[in-house]
């Protein structure tokens, strides 16, 4: 049999994936799961957007659509980035892909050449660290653990940039929630201004999940002669309860939206014309389901952090965005459940899981091997018993 391409050496299966399979079989085989692993925001769009999908089936041409997106989907993500802050972008800085993984997958593609280096912080997302292997790229990472708050300093990009092709930065952060402010990403900006061969992506598919009124910010608003070089990523996924329907956005300089065209062009050819409508219906429509679901993500952040705040030893960064927390919970290691010995991020969750029925990812698929991801985004009536079960793992522990 022929081998496959070397490339396939350095592709991995997703770690969080990994976690959410193990959940599901034995929730399967009679257990009783409650899981905090997978980052689905758990709640469906509103009402108009699928009467948008009906009317669409209707009128449906069956037809080959645009490689960058339709002018109605372009125009409803023009529109959706000037309420966020950010105008002046045009349909041709725009393109849209099969999702915000897609969409980071096709820039690796028309940004990066072998051996080329991409910076991103830890604890990061971990499609990120797949996708610069698969592209064979070299990186170059920035811890940032829980003591600085999981957040990068300036000093820190400054030192990390020279010889870098690609910053990459999340913000609102996954996996641990964490937001900049804006005095914060004024000061990564005007680092980033110093080092004028660096493209930037950011990615921002959670800027619409902020909380306790610290906003969201961006490079351009910050130094606005960084524009020719920021690419803004988005999604409907989290913000909208859309994941399965796989829509992405960027939103940069014309050159990059059109590599981004040429490569949808080989790769998904467009998005199909049912998603669009359903897309635009999103964008366009009422936002009171984005806005409740916010501030029902608020409360569940802050019952989260009661508990993590009650339990000796765990330290816990306090998040301002998305539906995550980190907690950092090395104080557990060198212990034991039932005769479990605990050694590592990933003893923990599979103990915890095995004796709690609780879900967790463990930090080291974030590059944080001191900690675990716990997603808070399981409906309510699970939510409380889950972190009680958390808080009876540690007082178990000997």
């Amino acid at each position: 049999m022929p081998n496959l391409a070397a490339r396939m050496s350095r592709a991995k299966p997703s770690a969080i994936m990994a976690v959410a399979d193990k959940a599901k079989a034995l929730k399967a085989a009679g257990r009783d799961i409650i899981s905090f692993s997978i980052g689905v925001p758990n709640f469906l769009p509103g009402d108009h957007v699928y009467a948008a999908v009906r009317d669409a089936l209707v009128k449906d041409s069956g037809q080959y659509g645009s490689n960058r997106g339709a002018d109605a989907l372009l125009d409803a993500f023009l529109k959706h980035l000037e309420q966020g802050g950010l105008t002046g972008y045009t349909r041709k800085n725009i393109a849209t892909g099969i999702g915000a993984k897609h969409v980071l997958y096709n820039l690796a593609e028309a940004l990066l050449d072998p051996g080329d280096t991409i910076a991103f912080a830890v604890p990061y997302w971990t499609t990120y660290v797949d996708i610069a292997e698969i592209v064979d790229a070299k990186m170059r990472l920035m811890p940032c653990p829980a003591s600085q708050d999981y957040k990068l300093t300036p000093a820190q990009l400054d030192a990390a940039l020279p010889g870098v092709k690609v910053f990459l930065f999340n913000n609102p952060n996954n996996p641990t929630g964490m937001v900049y402010t804006k005095a914060e990403i004024a000061a990564l900006a005007d680092v980033l201004v110093k080092h004028p061969d660096v493209w930037i992506i950011c990615d921002d598919i959670y800027n619409r999940m902020v909380f306790d009124g610290v906003g969201y910010h961006n490079f351009v608003n910050a130094r606005p002669e960084l524009r020719d070089r920021v690419i803004h990523v988005d999604s409907l996924s989290k913000t909208y309860g859309m994941p399965g329907w796989r829509v992405g956005f960027m939103a940069g300089p014309e050159v990059v939206a059109q590599a981004f065209t040429t490569l949808n062009s080989n790769h998904i050819t467009n998005v199909p014309e049912i998603v669009t409508a359903a897309a635009v219906a999103a964008l366009s429509g009422p936002q009171d389901v984005p806005a409740q679901r916010c501030a029902e993500f608020q409360a569940k952040r802050d019952l989260v952090m009661a508990t993590m705040e009650s339990i000796p030893g765990v330290v816990c960064p306090r998040p301002q965005g998305a539906f995550y927390v980190f907690p950092d919970i090395s104080c557990t290691f060198g212990k034991s459940h039932d005769g479990a010995k605990i050694g590592s991020d990933v003893d923990f969750c599979n103990a915890l899981l095995q004796a709690k029925g609780v879900a967790c990812v463990p930090g080291s698929a974030f590059g944080d091997p001191n900690a675990l991801r716990i997603s808070y985004t399981c409906p309510t009536a699970q939510l409380q018993p889950g972190l009680d079960r958390f808080r009876e793992f540690f007082a178990e522990l000997t």
